[in-house]
C-alpha cells in the first residue's frame, strides 16, 4: 500500500466532529510556510489559529526544546516546581497588566478559563458569569456555556452548567455601539441578574471566533468600572489576542485602550510556547490565595518541555521585535485589504476591513452569497494560502506569524485577491 493511501485509509479512523479546512497532510513548517505530504508548500495566514507567532520551528524555540528533552520532560505540578517553570514566571511578572503578581499554569486555553473563572467564585463567594456575544472561550463543558461564537460548539451537548449570563458585544459595523452594549447589560442587571450573584465578567478584548471584533477604544475600562460596582471580577480572556498578536504583547493593556485596563485576571495560552501545549492565568496574590493547596492542578499542568519553549518564544518575541513588527506589518495589512476592498476586483461585496496587530478580519457584506467565507477559504488553498473564516457572519481572518515579512505580507494579499477575482 502507498503513503498516501495508507494515510486516506487511516483518516477513516479519525473522529469525523473535528472540523477541517482541507484534508491536507502537513509534514512540515518553516517560518510562514507550512509544505504537505504531496509536497506542496503553503503561505500559512492561519498560524494554527494563532498559536506559532514566532513562526512555524522557529529554531531557537526548536533548540530550546531539543535541550529541554535532554534533562526533563515531564515534571508534575503536585510533586514540585521545576527550573523552567520558575524562569518563565519571571520572564512574564514584569510584563503583565499592572498589579498581576501571581500565575497558575495549564495546558489548554479552555482549561485557564475554567480555572479563572474557579478563582473568581472562590475568591468572591458568588457563582454567576457574565460573558460576551459572540465571544469563544473553549469546549469544555464550562467553557461551552460561556462560549457564544457559534452554535456548533454546544450543539447535542445540553444541559450546559447553569449560571452563565450573555450580554452583547459592541459590534459596529452591525450596528451595537459601545453605549447600546453597556445599557443592555446595565438593564441585565435590572431584569434578570442581582450583583450577589455575579463572580465575574469574562471578556475578549477581540473577539475571536466571533469575527474578529475589536472593542471599541472605551469599552473595556467601561465593564471594568461596571464590574468594580457590582462587586464582581473582571476576566481578560487573551488566549488569543496575547503574547503580540494586536500589536501589543496583551491587548487589554495596549495603548488602543488607553493603557488604563486592569483585569482582576488574565488568561493566556496559543502564543505563549510557539505550539506547545501550555496555558496560563495571571491574577492577584490574594485572588488566587483563596484556592486552598489541592484546589488547582492538572496532570500536564506547566510542562517542563512547554515552558521551555516558552522561555525560548518570550526571548524571541523582545530580540527580534515581534510586538512592533506586528503593530506595523497589521497596518499594511489592512492597508493592502482596504486597497483591495476599493478595488472593482470586490465588486463592492467586503463591507468592513479591521482590526489590531496582526489579528485582522474582513466581512463580506450581506449582498455576498451565503457562504461565501468557505468558498474563498477553500479557494485559497488552490491558491496556495492557508486562510480561516470564522463567525456566524461572513468573515475571514488574517493571522499570519508576527515575524512575517512585508513581502509575505504582500503575496498572501495578492493571493487572495487572485481568489475575489475567481469567486466574487
Amino acid at each position: 500500500m502507498s503513503m498516501s493511501a495508507f494515510q486516506s485509509a487511516t483518516k477513516s479512523h479519525i473522529a469525523r466532529g473535528v472540523g477541517r479546512l482541507t484534508d491536507l497532510v502537513f509534514t512540515g513548517g518553516k517560518g510562514s510556510y507550512v509544505q504537505t505530504s504531496c509536497g506542496k508548500s503553503l503561505l500559512d495566514f492561519t498560524t494554527g489559529i494563532g498559536v506559532v507567532n514566532t513562526g512555524h520551528s522557529h529554531p531557537r524555540v526548536v533548540a530550546a526544546a531539543k535541550e529541554q528533552l535532554d534533562n526533563i520532560v515531564h515534571s508534575q505540578v503536585n510533586i514540585g516546581y521545576h527550573d523552567k517553570m520558575l524562569e518563565l514566571t519571571e520572564m512574564l511578572l514584569p510584563n503583565l497588566p499592572k498589579g498581576l503578581d501571581t500565575i497558575f499554569y495549564g495546558t489548554t486555553g479552555a482549561e485557564a478559563v475554567e480555572n479563572a473563572v474557579k478563582m473568581a467564585r472562590a475568591f468572591t463567594g458568588k457563582h454567576a458569569v457574565v460573558v460576551f456575544r459572540g465571544g469563544y472561550h473553549g469546549r469544555t463543558f464550562g467553557t461551552m456555556a460561556m462560549t457564544t461564537s457559534s452554535r456548533i460548539y454546544r450543539q447535542k451537548f445540553g444541559p450546559l452548567i447553569p449560571g452563565v449570563h450573555v450580554t452583547p458585544f459592541p459590534y459596529e459595523y452591525h450596528g451595537i455601539t459601545s453605549d447600546m452594549a453597556m445599557n443592555e447589560l446595565e438593564q441585565l442587571f435590572k431584569d434578570t441578574l442581582h450583583e450577589d450573584d455575579v463572580a465575574a465578567f469574562l471578556i475578549e478584548p477581540v473577539l475571536g471566533e466571533g469575527g474578529y471584533v475589536p472593542a471599541p477604544p472605551d469599552f473595556l475600562k467601561k465593564v471594568q468600572d461596571f464590574a468594580n460596582s457590582k462587586n464582581a471580577l473582571m476576566i481578560c480572556d487573551e488566549v488569543q489576542t496575547g503574547f503580540g498578536r494586536t500589536g501589543s504583547l496583551f491587548a487589554c493593556n495596549s495603548g488602543y485602550y488607553g493603557n488604563y485596563v486592569r483585569p482582576d485576571i488574565m488568561t493566556m495560552a496559543k502564543g505563549i510556547a510557539s505550539g506547545f501545549p501550555l496555558s496560563g492565568v495571571a491574577t492577584y496574590r490574594e485572588i488566587a490565595d483563596q484556592c486552598d493547596p489541592g484546589m488547582l492542578g492538572g496532570t500536564y499542568a506547566g510542562n517542563a518541555l512547554s515552558c521551555a519553549a516558552a522561555v525560548a518564544t518570550q526571548k524571541v518575541i523582545h530580540d527580534e521585535n515581534l510586538v512592533e513588527n506586528s503593530a506595523k506589518m497589521g497596518e499594511r495589512l489592512r492597508d493592502n485589504l482596504i486597497s483591495i476592498q476599493q478595488s472593482e476586483v470586490s465588486k463592492g461585496l467586503i463591507g468592513d476591513v479591521r482590526g489590531l496587530g496582526l489579528m485582522t478580519g474582513i466581512e463580506f457584506s450581506k449582498e455576498a452569497e451565503p457562504g461565501i467565507k468557505t468558498k474563498v477559504s477553500a479557494e485559497c488553498v488552490k491558491e496556495g494560502l492557508l486562510l480561516l473564516g470564522c463567525s456566524t457572519y461572513e468573515v475571514v481572518r488574517f493571522v499570519p506569524p508576527l515575524n512575517i515579512t512585508e513581502e509575505d505580507i504582500v503575496t498572501g494579499c495578492e493571493k487572495f485577491e487572485n481568489v475575489l477575482r475567481r469567486v466574487l
